[in-house]
């Protein structure tokens, strides 16, 4: 009996293709191309001072651009191709039509789905980064950065966790979607930058205000929203895991940030807007190692946990670590990564429960959360997934410290890795020749030292109060 021609298979349809779950991972990996372009655009534009608003987008937006280059090059298959080493695949090519045509390592859709999945994976990985350095990293010294933590970093870690050759990947480590991979590895390897790179001016660190919340809260809205595809996309499938995953992710976001909201009103006796993001942050990447393989209650319980422990460690313990005083994270990624990545990887072994598990890994006995382990009378078991977890996030952060060092050192013996003290002073313009807004002000008081670099400002002052006299002379006669 004839198949219908919608389902029929075809030069372009192959019998191993599933067309729906091919169209949603195409929407899911878009959702997470959107969190960057323009997510992390605009709320990295918004969240800094006025004189960084241009070159903080700008950061974003040639991350995206290089890594995306470099991935579909040589990337992909460092990261997803056949076994180099325990930890690296072999580099090769992802352009041609003979393998992107070919069915995926996972899934039932073609490479070229999977290379575009996790492509928009490792351009938000290469912008978080950017967040801890914004506000005085050389321009220059980020173009050379990006391509080569892509390829000796992100790589390793990618290959170690999410390949099916990988070391951790057969140790059993659960990372759904990305804790370890993406935010763990992004908030040591900034911290480390940041460390390397300098701090921002002395001004700049006491006061540095968004200069427009309102856009920053835009992006933070496409961040919380475009999470739907991080996480909704990783089964690679529209099964149940899926639906499963984006709600555990929403739960735990919402919890998470009322969590940090009620602790800035009984602390501070003010709900922080910028607090509230924080606390979003928080919760998306703490559910992000376990959004499908656990259950409803756990998402709540880790959103808890997402809302209060990062918040101690950026509101207590950052101000009384010298280290942590002493490092300049601009957009605290430390906190609302590391922290909050590993603290969903730990949960992760405590509640990942074993049938969904079996779900996702299609092993049943090999992922045990402890406490699932503890009512099945099989604490080993359990105990095993929480050492396997901790293995993970000592392996992540080790690597991540060595290797960003490594470069931080490399591009330093070519060029400055931080802006000179001038260019600091003027931002944009001095780095691009260009400013995000044809207005004046900083809410600084004005100075002197903007005239030194050709700015218009007196002149635009000027003609500004001449044509306000104008407006009142006209009126004036206008009433006689």
């Amino acid at each position: 009996m004839a198949l219908p021609s919608n389902l029929a298979s075809s030069p372009g349809n192959p019998d191993w293709m599933n067309k729906a779950d091919n169209a949603w991972q195409l929407t899911a990996a878009t959702l997470v191309g959107m969190q960057s372009v323009p997510g992390l655009i605009i709320l990295y534009g918004g969240a800094v001072k006025k004189k960084w608003a241009v070159n903080s987008a700008f950061m974003s937006l040639y991350a995206f651009a290089c890594v995306f280059v470099c991935w579909v090059t040589w990337g992909y298959r460092l990261s997803f191709g056949d076994k180099l080493a325990p930890f690296w695949g072999k580099p090769a090519l992802s352009l041609d039509e003979a393998y992107l045509f070919k069915p995926a390592f996972l899934g039932m859709f073609p490479n070229a789905t999977m290379v575009y999945f996790q492509g928009v994976f490792a351009c938000i990985t290469l912008i978080l980064i950017a967040g801890a350095v914004l506000g005085r990293m050389n321009f220059y010294a980020w173009m050379l950065f990006v391509p080569l933590w892509l390829t000796f970093s992100y790589t390793f870690t990618a290959f170690s966790i999410w390949s099916p050759e990988g070391f951790l990947f057969k140790t059993g480590l659960i990372d759904y979607s990305g804790g370890y991979v993406i935010h763990l590895s992004s908030g040591v390897a900034g911290f480390t930058a940041a460390y390397w790179v300098g701090p921002r001016l002395n001004k700049d660190r006491e006061r540095f205000p968004p200069n427009n919340i309102l856009l920053m809260l835009a992006g933070a809205g496409l961040l919380w929203m475009g999470w739907t595809g991080f996480n909704g996309g990783d089964p690679y499938s529209v099964g149940l895991d899926a639906s499963l995953a984006v709600l555990n992710t929403h739960a735990c976001t919402a919890t998470s940030l009322l969590t940090w909201v009620v602790l800035d009103v009984i602390f501070f006796r003010k709900p922080s807007v910028i607090g509230a993001v924080q606390g979003m942050i928080t919760g998306l990447v703490c559910i992000t190692p376990a959004a499908g393989v656990v259950q409803g209650w756990a998402a709540i319980f880790m959103g808890i946990c997402s809302g209060s422990i990062p918040w101690v460690t950026m509101m207590v313990l950052h101000k009384r670590s010298r280290l942590l005083q002493k490092v300049d994270d601009t957009m605290a990624v430390f906190h609302t990564h590391a922290v909050a990545g590993s603290l969903g990887g730990i949960m992760s072994g405590l509640f990942a429960e074993p049938k969904l598990n079996n779900l996702f890994f299609g092993a049943y006995d090999q992922y045990v959360g402890l406490f699932y382990g503890l009512q099945m009378k099989d604490a080993k078991t359990g105990l095993r997934q929480v050492g396997v977890q901790l293995l993970g996030v000592l392996f992540v952060t080790l690597m991540n410290v060595i290797i960003t060092s490594l470069i931080c050192l490399f591009i330093r013996l070519w060029m400055p890795l931080r802006m000179s003290e001038e260019d600091m002073e003027v931002g944009d313009e001095a780095a691009h020749g260009e400013e995000a807004y044809a207005i004046w002000g900083q809410g600084d008081k004005l100075d002197s030292s903007v005239f030194k670099y050709g700015s218009s400002l007196y002149d635009d002052l000027e003609a500004a109060e001449q044509a306000r006299k104008k407006r009142s002379a006209g009126q004036a006669i206008e009433m006689t």
